[in-house]
């Protein structure tokens, strides 16, 4: 058995995404933990849980609302990203490798979100 939104290929990637930032920002500066890191993190995270939550129970049209969220978590992740490169967290492979994933990320959810009718 399984849920609905555990075989979409963008929930998967979501799940991954997740993970790769959570790991990223272990090594931020413990000063950051309630301010930087908390923000990535909690982003990052949004974006799938948005698409399971929204995959459930939901019309179409809250489904592309739930979509339209992750989305914006995504961003929000990038911007922290830029951020963390500013403060000298991550080096540029690191930014690259994450910035690659989160672009790649968003327009799957988007292409995902324009299928749906």
């Amino acid at each position: 058995m399984s849920f609905k939104f555990e075989k979409l290929i963008i929930w998967q990637d979501a799940m991954t995404f997740g993970e790769s930032i959570f790991q990223m920002s272990l090594s931020f500066p413990k000063d950051e933990i309630y301010n930087l890191t908390s923000q990535i993190r909690r982003a990052s995270d949004s974006v799938a849980l948005n698409i399971s939550e929204g995959s459930i129970l939901q019309s179409t049209l809250e489904f592309r609302r739930f979509l339209g969220f992750s989305i914006r978590s995504v961003a929000e992740v990038v911007t922290c990203l830029y951020k963390a490169k500013n403060r000298n967290y991550i080096n540029e492979n690191q930014f690259s490798e994450m910035y690659n994933f989160s672009y790649k990320l968003i327009n799957h959810i988007i292409a995902f979100r324009n299928k749906l009718t």
